[in-house]
C-alpha cells in the first residue's frame, strides 16, 4: 500500500477529502510544513493519490517556486503511481501539465486569454536587467537622469515598482517603509512609472511583475475568474509562506471557498520579504476561508538529532507569531549544537577549515558539509583560507545565463525576432554592430515602431555608413529568423553562426563563451518552439557555465558555501554558521522595525535546520573596519546574537577557540604591549 509508509499526520495531510469516483472535491486545506518533515514527499503523494482515487491530472493545477521543483514532483508522483496504476502511471504523470511556477503559469494563460484583456499573443518578457534597462531609458527620455540632485538609480526604480505592485501596497507607503531615502521623488517615480507602463504595452513585452499582475487584473473579473478556476478541481500550492499578496489574491479569485485549495508551507521559514513576500499569507489563511478550512501539522523531523532540533525550536519559540509546532524527531545524539566563540573573522576562518579537514579524516566528504552566512560578503575572509590551503569549494548564488552579456546578446536576437517592437532587444543588438551607437539604433527603432512591418521597414533603411556588411548580414539574418524556415531549434544555431565574429571581436574569452552558447542551443532542443524557450528560459534560468571558472568537476569533493537564502530546502550532514553576532544576525540593516527583526529570527532558525548531524554557530568577538578614522584600521566588539539570549545557552555546547590556551593566558597575552618603534629606533644610536 503506498500510503503505508507516511506518518499519520502525513497521511491525514494527503487523504484530506478523499475524492469518491471521482466526484468529491475536498475543502481548503493548511498543511503546516515543519523543517525536513518531508513536505516535498506528503505534497507528492496528495497529487498521486488524488489521480489514483480518480481526479483528472489534467485539471489538477500544481504550483512550485522554480520549474526543477515541478519536475521533481512530477517523477516523484509518477513513482507513487507506479506502485498502484502500473504500465498506466507515466500516461497520468504525463498528463499532470499543469505545474510549474506562479510566473510560469501565468504566462501560459495569459497567451490564452490575451485576446480578451488586450494583449498581444506574441508577447516577450523582459528579465530584471532587461526591465532595468527599459526604465533606464525612460527615466533619461523624461531628464530625472540630468537632476541636481542625484536621483535613484534604474535599480532602485525598479526595486520600488515591484515592491508597491507585488505587495500591492500604494507606491507613498513602500516609499515611507522600504525606500524612505527615495520619498521626496514620490511625484516623479509616479511619472516614470506611469511611462515605463506605457512603453511596455507599446513594446509588446511584460516583465517578471506583469505575469503575476495581469492575471490578478484578469481574474478581477468574475466571469474570467470563474471560467480559469473551472479549469481546476484542485489546485495545490508549493512554498506558500514565500508568496506574496498578489499570489494570494490570485488564488482567492480562483477559488474563492477554497474548495480543492491545498497550500503547503512553514511560517518559521518566512524569509523573503525583500521580494515581496509576506507571512501574513499562510498566518491568515485559516481566517480567509474560515471555518471551512482544515490545518495538519507535520512536525516529526526525518533530517536533524533531537539536540539540533531543540535549540531550534528554542531560537523559534520566542518568536511573537507562528503557528504552535515543536519539531521532534527519533533520531537521538548526545552532541550537543555548538557555540563556538573565536577572537576575530581570520580566526573564524581558521576554525573552521580546521573542523572541516577533520570531519573530512571521519568520513564525512566535503560535498556534505557546508558554512552558511547571512550576507555573500561574510565569506571572504573564509574564502582566502580555504584558497590558501587548497581547499575546492563553491558558492552558491552564482551568475545565471542570463546574467552574462554573450547569452544575452543571443537571446536578444531571438527576442527581437519573436517580437520586432521589444526595444530593450533591438537597441542591444543594433550596439552589437560597429559603427552602430545609441542614437542610430534609436533612429532605426523610432522607424520601426511606426510601420505595420518592422521588419520591412527595418530592411528598407539605408545602412549606417560606418557598419559595412554587417548591417546587411544582421537584417538578412533578422528576416530570415522571421520567415521561421529554419525551424526549432536550428534557428539558435542560425542566431549563433550571425553572433560568432562579435563575439570574437567583443570578448577575450570567446572560446569558452562560445561553450555557453552551444549549451544554449542544446537547451533549446528540449523545448517545443522559440515562444516556449524564451519564456520558460527567462522565468527560470540555468546556471552559467563560464562564470564559475575554477569550481571543480562535479565527480569531485568540494565543500559549500551559501548564503542562508540559497540553502533553504537544502540538508548537509555538517553545518556551520559564520558570524553569529549581533549586526550580522540580525543585520544591522534589518532591525528598523518587529517584522524585520522577526524575519531575521527565521533566517537563523532555516540556518540550524540544515544540519542533519553536527551544527557549529560561530562567534567572533571583534571585526576589523578598514579606513574609518584618521589613525587607520580598528576593530569593533560583538556581542552574540540576540537571537540566542543566556536563557537559550542551555541547548548549547559553549566553547572558545582555540582551546590550546586557557581564557586566562590568551588574556594575559593580549594585556602585553610592546613599543616596538622605540626599540627600532635603538637599533641605529
Amino acid at each position: 500500500m503506498y500510503l503505508e509508509k507516511l506518518n499519520p499526520q502525513q497521511r491525514m495531510a494527503v487523504e484530506h477529502g478523499t475524492l469518491i469516483d471521482g466526484n468529491h472535491i475536498a475543502g481548503p486545506l493548511l498543511v503546516i510544513a515543519g523543517a525536513g518533515s518531508g513536505k516535498t514527499n506528503t505534497l507528492a503523494h496528495r497529487v498521486a493519490h488524488l489521480i489514483v482515487k480518480g481526479a483528472d491530472p489534467r485539471r489538477i493545477l500544481l504550483m512550485t517556486f522554480s520549474r526543477r521543483a515541478a519536475a521533481e514532483m512530477a517523477r516523484r508522483v509518477e513513482r507513487i503511481c507506479r506502485d498502484v496504476l502500473g504500465a498506466n502511471a507515466g500516461v497520468m504523470a504525463d498528463a499532470l501539465s499543469w505545474s510549474g511556477t506562479f510566473h510560469g503559469i501565468g504566462a501560459r494563460l495569459l497567451r490564452d486569454y490575451a485576446e480578451q484583456i488586450g494583449l498581444g499573443p506574441g508577447f516577450t518578457i523582459h528579465d530584471r536587467e532587461d526591465s532595468a534597462d527599459l526604465m533606464n531609458l525612460i527615466r533619461h527620455d523624461l531628464g530625472f537622469s540630468k537632476t541636481e540632485s542625484r536621483f535613484p538609480t534604474k535599480g532602485t526604480c525598479l526595486a520600488i515598482y515591484s515592491r508597491a505592485v507585488n505587495s500591492e501596497t500604494a507606491l507613498d507607503h513602500v516609499l515611507r517603509d522600504a525606500f524612505p531615502w527615495c520619498a521626496a521623488w514620490e511625484k516623479q517615480l509616479r511619472e516614470l512609472f506611469a511611462c515605463y507602463v506605457e512603453a511596455k504595452q507599446s513594446q509588446n513585452v511584460l516583465d517578471y511583475d506583469d505575469l503575476l499582475l495581469y492575471w490578478a487584473q484578469m481574474v478581477g473579473e468574475t466571469v474570467i475568474a470563474e471560467d480559469i478556476g473551472s479549469r481546476f478541481d484542485h489546485v495545490l500550492v508549493d512554498e506558500y509562506q514565500d508568496t506574496n499578496r498578489l499570489q494570494a489574491s490570485i488564488l482567492l479569485a480562483l477559488k474563492p471557498q477554497g474548495q480543492g485549495l491545498t497550500v503547503v508551507g512553514d511560517d518559521a521559514q518566512s524569509i523573503y520579504s525583500f521580494r515581496a513576500a509576506t507571512v501574513r499569507n499562510i498566518l491568515d489563511f485559516p481566517a480567509a476561508f474560515s471555518p471551512a478550512a482544515d490545518i495538519v501539522t507535520l512536525d516529526r523531523n526525518y533530517r536533524s538529532t533531537q539536540p539540533i532540533l531543540a535549540a531550534a525550536n528554542a531560537v523559534i519559540d520566542l518568536a511573537s507569531e507562528r503557528f504552535t509546532k515543536n519539531l521532534w524527531t527519533e533520531r537521538q545524539s548526545s552532541e550537543r549544537p555548538r557555540l563556538v566563540t573565536v577572537r576575530d573573522e581570520a580566526e573564524q576562518a581558521r576554525y573552521i577549515t580546521d573542523m572541516v579537514l577533520d570531519n573530512r579524516e571521519e568520513g564525512v566528504t566535503l560535498k556534505q558539509q557546508a558554512v552558511l552566512f547571512r550576507a555573500s560578503h561574510h565569506s571572504g575572509p573564509l574564502e582566502v583560507e580555504l584558497t590558501r590551503r587548497n581547499i575546492p569549494f563553491v558558492k552558491f548564488g552564482g551568475l545565471k545565463f542570463l546574467d552574462s552579456a554573450h547569452v544575452k546578446d543571443l537571446l536578444a536576437v531571438l527576442r527581437f525576432a519573436q517580437n520586432p517592437r521589444d526595444r530593450v532587444a533591438g537597441f542591444r543588438l543594433m550596439q552589437i554592430l560597429p559603427g552602430v551607437g545609441p542614437s542610430t539604433a534609436q533612429k532605426a527603432l523610432d522607424l520601426m515602431a511606426e510601420d505595420a512591418s518592422p521588419i520591412s521597414a527595418l530592411a528598407a533603411m539605408p545602412a549606417p555608413p560606418r557598419s559595412g556588411e554587417d548591417w546587411t548580414t544582421f537584417v538578412s539574418m533578422l528576416q530570415e529568423l522571421k520567415t521561421g524556415k529554419a525551424g526549432w531549434p536550428a534557428e539558435i544555431g542560425l542566431a549563433r553562426q550571425w553572433y560568432a565574429p562579435h563575439l570574437e571581436r567583443l570578448h577575450e574569452d570567446a572560446t569558452t563563451r562560445q561553450a555557453d552558447l552551444l549549451q544554449l542551443e542544446q537547451i533549446g532542443g528540449g523545448y517545443a518552439s522559440r515562444e516556449r524557450f524564451l519564456t520558460e528560459l527567462t522565468l527560470d534560468p540555468p546556471d552559467a557555465t563560464s562564470d564559475q571558472a575554477g569550481v571543480p568537476l562535479l565527480d569531485e569533493d568540494y565543500l559549500i558555501l551559501s548564503t542562508i537564502h540559497s540553502a533553504k530546502g537544502q540538508e548537509w550532514t555538517k553545518v556551520f554558521m559564520l558570524n553569529v553576532v549581533d549586526g550580522c544576525i540580525p543585520s544591522d540593516l534589518a532591525v528598523g522595525t518587529t517584522a524585520e527583526i522577526e524575519e531575521e529570527r527565521r533566517l537563523l532558525y532555516v540556518a540550524m535546520t540544515r544540519a542533519r548531524d553536527g551544527l557549529d554557530l560561530v562567534v567572533p568577538q571583534r571585526f576589523f573596519t578598514y579606513g574609518q578614522n584618521s589613525q587607520g584600521d580598528r576593530h569593533v566588539y560583538a556581542s552574540r546574537s540576540r537571537f540566542i539570549p543566556a536563557t537559550l545557552l542551555q541547548f548549547f555546547e559553549a566553547c572558545s577557540w582555540p582551546q590550546g590556551k586557557s581564557e586566562a593566558a590568551q588574556a594575559q597575552a593580549r594585556q602585553v604591549r610592546i613599543d616596538v618603534g622605540a626599540r627600532m629606533r635603538g637599533m641605529w644610536r
